[in-house]
Parts: C-alpha cells; sequence; structure tokens
C-alpha cells in the first residue's frame, strides 16, 4: 500500500466557526434502504460528522441491509414504509416537526420528492422550514413526468449537490433551475481502505487456487452495472490467462439471468458470484485487478475504493468515471458494451505487473489528493452550516 502523501490534505485539520445556537440538527432522507453506492456516501458522511457539532438521524423510505447497518452503528433510523408518496410526504413532515431540523439532506430521486414536499407543507403548517439539501446519486434517464416534477421542486431546494461533473450536465439536461450546484465529489474512508489487510479466506471459501490470479467486480447486480458484458470478455481472458477467476460481488436483480449467462458461456467454473459482503474492503484489497463494466455511472465510488487500496482499475469510459481515472495513468479505461475491450484491458494488467503496480500506485495518490472522504465531508459540513445559520436568522427574524 502506498504512504500518505506529505501535505495530505485528507489530513489537514478544518476549524470551523461554530454556528450559533447549538448544535446543528440534520435530518437525512434516504430514498431505499437497500445496499448501494448511495448508501454507502452516507454511512460514511455520517461515520465522519463531528457529532459535538451535528446532531444528524435518518429517515428511510424503504427498510434494509443499509438501515441495519447505520442501526448497528448507533445511527437513529426511522423507516417509512408506504409505497405512496402523498402518504409518505404526510408522514415524513410530521416527523420532520417533532424534530424540527434546521437542515433535511434528500438522497435519491424518491426523498428528493418526499422530502422536499415534506419541508414545504411545513412551511405551509406553520412550522419552521427547514434548509432543503438533495444531493444527485444516480446517472438515470428520468421520464418527461419525472423531470417535469423535478423541474417544479428544484426551486423550493436551497442546495444541489452533484457528485460529478457528468451530474452537473444532468441536472442542466433536465431543466433543472432555481437552485444552486455544488459539485462534492464521493470521498473514500482511508481508515477504511487505505490500509486494509486482503482478505485470506475467500479463496478457500469459494474454490479458488492459490496461485489463481483474481478479477474482481464490486457492484449491484442490476443492468446499469454492465455484468453481462464482464462475462462476456471472461472467455478471452482465460485463453490469454488460464488461472484468472473472476469474482462477482454483491447483489440484485440480475443475479439468476448472470448466472444462466456464464453458464451458456461454459465459463461458470471460473466465476464465483459471493452475493453481499461485508467485508468489501479485505475483499477488494486481494483482488489483482478491479473492475467497474458500467453502462452510466455517476462517479463510481467502487472503483475509488480500489484505487484507494492501489488495486489497478478497468472501468468504463461513462458518466463521472473518465473524471477519477485518468487513462493508462490511473486506470484504463474501455468503451462500455465492449467485451473485445474489455478483455484486452484486463489481460494487459495481469501480464504487464509493472504497468498494474504503477497504475496502482497513481491511483492512490489520486484518492489522497483528490476523493478522500474528508474532503467531502468538510464540504457538506460547509452547506450544513451555511444552511442552519440561513434557517437560525430567518427564525429569529421571523419572532
Amino acid at each position: 500500500m502506498g504512504a500518505p502523501l506529505a501535505g495530505d490534505p485528507c489530513l489537514e485539520p478544518v476549524n470551523w466557526p461554530a454556528v450559533a445556537g447549538g448544535r446543528v440538527r440534520i435530518v437525512e432522507i434516504l430514498a431505499t434502504g437497500s445496499n448501494g453506492g448511495t448508501q454507502e456516501h452516507l454511512f460514511s458522511l455520517l461515520s465522519r460528522l463531528d457529532r459535538s457539532r451535528y446532531d444528524a438521524s435518518v429517515i428511510a423510505l424503504s427498510g434494509g441491509s443499509a438501515v441495519r447497518k447505520l442501526q448497528r452503528a448507533g445511527f437513529p433510523v426511522t423507516v417509512v414504509e408506504d409505497p405512496d408518496d402523498a402518504i409518505a410526504t404526510g408522514v415524513v413532515a410530521t416527523l420532520l416537526a417533532d424534530i424540527n431540523p434546521d437542515v433535511i439532506h434528500n438522497h435519491m430521486y424518491r426523498a428528493e420528492l418526499v422530502g422536499t414536499r415534506a419541508a414545504i407543507a411545513l412551511g405551509e403548517a406553520g412550522h419552521r422550514r427547514p434548509y432543503v439539501v438533495s444531493t444527485v446519486h444516480s446517472s438515470r434517464i428520468r421520464s418527461d413526468e419525472d423531470r417535469r416534477v423535478l423541474r417544479i421542486l428544484t426551486p423550493h431546494i436551497d442546495q444541489l449537490i452533484a457528485v460529478s461533473r457528468a451530474i452537473e450536465a444532468k441536472i442542466a439536461d433536465e431543466g433543472r433551475t432555481g437552485a444552486p450546484v455544488s459539485l462534492i465529489y464521493n470521498g473514500v474512508d482511508l481508515e477504511r481502505y487505505d490500509h486494509t489487510e486482503p482478505c485470506c479466506t475467500f479463496r478457500e471459501q469459494y474454490g479458488i487456487e492459490p496461485d489463481a490470479v483474481v478479477v474482481g467486480v464490486v457492484a449491484r447486480l442490476e443492468p446499469e452495472k454492465g455484468h453481462p458484458t464482464l462475462l462476456q470478455a471472461w472467455p478471452a481472458v482465460l485463453r490469454a490467462v488460464p488461472n484468472a477467476a473472476l469474482l462477482v460481488v454483491g447483489e440484485g436483480s440480475r443475479h439468476d439471468e448472470l448466472e444462466r449467462q456464464a453458464a451458456a458461456l461454459r465459463i461458470a467454473h471460473r466465476v464465483v458470484f459471493t452475493g453481499r459482503r461485508d467485508d468489501v474492503p479485505s475483499v477488494t484489497a486481494a483482488l489483482d485487478v478491479a473492475v467497474l463494466p458500467s453502462y452510466r455511472e455517476a462517479q463510481g465510488l467502487s472503483i475509488l475504493e480500489a484505487m484507494a487500496l492501489s488495486r489497478p482499475v478497468v472501468a468504463s469510459r461513462v458518466g463521472g468515471i473518465p473524471e477519477v481515472i485518468e487513462d493508462s495513468v490511473s486506470g484504463l479505461l474501455v468503451p462500455p458494451h465492449d467485451p473485445v475491450a474489455l478483455a484486452g484491458a484486463i489481460i494487459r494488467l495481469l501480464k504487464d505487473h509493472p504497468l498494474a503496480d504503477m497504475i496502482g500506485r497513481a491511483g492512490h495518490d489520486v484518492v489522497h489528493e483528490r476523493f478522500c472522504i474528508g474532503l467531502m465531508v468538510r464540504a457538506v459540513e460547509a452547506i450544513y452550516d451555511d444552511g442552519a445559520r440561513a434557517v437560525r436568522i430567518s427564525g429569529a427574524v421571523a419572532s
């Protein structure tokens, strides 16, 4: 693993001026409690918020493994399971009236709808309206109706956060005006991902030979993540590197379909579907090459995590990924939906060890310079502080 850089910005202390009126009350509103990059982002954010300055809680619009993880870590989580947006908005508004937060922070599309409408309802009912922040995590192309709703709600949002320049462009393309947009890249928790020891048990657990080289993808098993292209590429990888094994880490709706594809390609004996794992950092640390073959991607948190662990990365040239990886310097970029190019890049890193080592070291340094959790949390905390000051001043004036 690489050593921390001299003058590492991730390690520089910052002393924010205090917000008058005591701890800032934050409610994070999460669209879904299942596992994924957004949920990992929220867990990292909450884990690093200064609890002497911020009193944070979570409202999740469904349950799931991410909710359980937050609860195990001691974060207060209320689950609102009702699938009807109008009913969920009313329940959330009632919860917010009891909490009286300074700031609400929406994560993902449904949270933007429900959270923002709940904040509007509070103001209309005579309660103090919280400062509304929304992070746009997804690169998904929305329907015309969804875009219309977002355009109506955006002027009621005080601050939008984009996790990449690609997402900034998406917000503009959707015609969302009336709210300022801040670019805040997702950050990696270097305490979890910088010096993690490689997992020493999964080879035995999954029957992978001690001398096998292991390529892995950590992503939800959903259509946009590009697993079919990786499986299509795998026969060519095996012809060039017969002792290669592919580790597919994650859960999702395409699990059975992907297993059938692996069987049809006659590669199932060299592909392991692990399902969800709670030791992703140590599994990632044990990979010889990390891959993210996405068809669309807001930023690609799993490749940042691999880079933090000095793992060489192959990823699709889509969305925010080229903002993270400089091709042939801190990773290899390939076109999406191109199994030939993907196989070639994987083979290149498996065979050219000096190149793989150089790319791994460069990726590690990039994360320290630009994508550590400290930089992300400081930027979000600054927005929380500004929002709390604005709400408290307006409340004082109104009273």
